[in-house]
């Protein structure tokens, strides 16, 4: 891992801040593509990472971060968009077209290898365009011949700095209950840290190579139960209620019409009408295959959803 130079797109973010710490560990020196340097600043002090300015929109630009890299990897992903069939333009752009420009970079640069971010549920003939694009985000992957792919989907991921415990825990700091669509919708939650070793140990790990990993945590929650834990953990829990679908769909509805990402979407609904947990019936490997020693949600929530001093929320927030 010491000689590898690996390019990390998406590298700012909640899963790439993890991700691109464990490499510099490692002795992997780390470039970090950003628009804006202010997003990444967090990473400059780790050793072998670089953060770069650079325009992932345009090929010329993309050719030169991967120019001379062992390997590409990439985490960029979006939870909502505009509607379209089978998904709408934010999913397409994010999901489909990136990792196939990617790839072609690596093929015209000779980066033999492509570890690629999709997501547990992902299907052409999935209910939400979240899933559709993930699915089709897959075939990109693999759309060049000279460069060995490796794809993970994960269930939803938790841990510092995360936008989906800490999202229901600061609900209920200020609700004094919680109307929950899909609650019992199964999860399989997988830490932070976990995902982030599964692409380490793939990227030195050749045998890795063109295969599928499906990432789960340990256990398997319904969406009810992971608000209430949330809740708990954070200090203040509340009552969850199960809403209809039809009137889960009118809130999101409302959600989407207010400024910003909505918290919840339709979109995110529809993904919800599959369970989010590893199946074995599909021909694709799991976390067991990589070797990763799973981190329960008990043991890792309450360290980071507890009460804490703000000091320790900016390096929740910096993945440290």
């Amino acid at each position: 891992m010491k000689d590898t130079t690996v390019v990390v797109f998406g590298g700012s973010g909640f899963i790439g801040s993890h991700l691109v710490a464990r490499l510099s560990e490692e002795g992997a020196r780390v470039i970090v593509p950003t628009r804006r340097y202010e997003r990444a600043k967090h990473l400059i002090s780790l050793p072998r990472v670089e953060v770069v300015e650079g325009d992932i929109g345009d090929d010329a630009s993309l050719r030169r971060l991967v120019h001379g890299r062992d390997a590409a990897i990439n985490l960029v992903g979006v939870l909502h968009s505009s509607r379209g069939m089978p998904y709408g333009p934010q999913f397409k752009r994010a999901h489909v077209d990136l990792p196939r420009r990617i790839v072609a970079a690596c093929a015209a640069e000779r980066v033999p290898r492509y570890l690629h971010m999709s997501a547990l549920g992902a299907a052409a003939d999935g209910p939400s365009m979240y899933q559709r694009s993930k699915a089709d985000g897959e075939v990109a992957a693999r759309a060049e011949p000279s460069v060995a792919a490796t794809i993970f989907r994960p269930s939803v991921v938790f841990g510092p700095g995360d936008s989906f415990l800490n999202t229901f825990a600061r609900m209920q700091k200020w609700l004094p209950f919680v109307p929950l669509a899909g609650a019992s919708t199964d999860f399989q939650p997988i830490y932070v840290g976990d995902v982030a070793q599964a692409f380490v140990h793939a990227l030195g790990d050749l045998r890795t190579r063109h295969q599928v990993y499906e990432l789960g945590g340990p256990q398997i929650y319904p969406l009810g139960d992971l608000v209430r834990l949330a809740g708990r953990y954070a200090g203040h829990p509340r009552p969850v209620f199960e809403i209809p679908d039809a009137l889960g769909r009118l809130q999101a509805m409302l959600f989407e019409l207010m400024p910003g990402d909505p918290l919840i979407s339709r979109d995110n609904l529809d993904s919800m009408k599959v369970d989010n947990v590893v199946d074995p019936a599909i021909q694709a490997t799991t976390a067991a295959a990589l070797g990763l020693r799973l981190t329960t949600l008990e043991a890792a929530a309450p360290r980071y959803l507890a009460p804490r001093e703000p000091y320790d929320d900016y390096r929740a927030r910096a993945g440290r």
